[in-house]
């Protein structure tokens, strides 16, 4: 489109191919069940980039991220470190509904990796903030911290960095949103941890 970035169409191009993505083993239940991909949501100019597992039926319903009760504790974390959904980049790594929201499994981290990779590389965020075990295992991977994942009881809220393409990027491995969701004395730790983001928030 006219006006159009350039990132804004390279996201766009992203999209397309996710559409048509006949090659992914979630290609024939997202079609079965007339699910959308979901791509990601948010600026594409964004500091912060925060990278789930893989969305769930109201995302893949709606063809957007974080859009269900996960979401919802999203923003509230968000707010807490004044920032808004606007203001981050938000994204999965598998951008397929997994059947019953199980976890992803080895092979759609494979398949769909290589779309997480160009967005990265497109949004060049400075903060890379992964939510849950399988992002955190997957982008400390990709960004060469193989040697320093750690269970994520004991990796949520650190800060470690990495190099990325494009220069010096910071990961920081938080908890799921969801697990708010189950275990209400999480919260508490994922409001403590997104203190950390605010420290790069307004500083980078």
């Amino acid at each position: 489109m006219e006006g159009e970035s350039e990132r804004t169409k390279q996201m766009r191009t992203i999209r397309d191919e996710l559409v048509v993505f006949t090659d992914s083993p979630l290609y024939e239940y997202r079609t079965a069940n007339k699910y959308h991909p979901v791509v990601g949501e948010g600026s594409h100019d964004a500091k912060i980039m925060f990278i789930g597992e893989a969305p769930g039926k109201n995302e893949a319903e709606q063809g957007r991220p974080f859009c269900g009760a996960a979401g919802r504790v999203l923003e509230k974390l968000l707010a807490t470190v004044s920032l808004e959904r606007r203001d981050v980049y938000i994204t999965n790594i598998v951008k397929d509904r997994p059947p019953e929201n199980r976890d992803p499994l080895p092979d759609e981290i494979e398949v769909y990796g290589p779309f997480l990779d160009r967005q990265i590389d497109i949004i060049q965020p400075k903060v890379i903030a992964t939510l849950g075990r399988f992002s955190m295992d997957y982008v400390m991977r990709r960004l060469g911290l193989a040697g320093e994942i750690e269970p994520i009881s004991k990796a949520h809220g650190s800060v470690y960095t990495a190099k990325a393409s494009y220069g010096d990027v910071i990961v920081i491995p938080l908890y799921h949103p969801a697990a708010a969701l189950y275990n209400g004395s999480m919260m508490s730790t994922l409001e403590k941890d997104f203190q950390i983001l605010k420290q790069y928030a307004y500083t980078l």
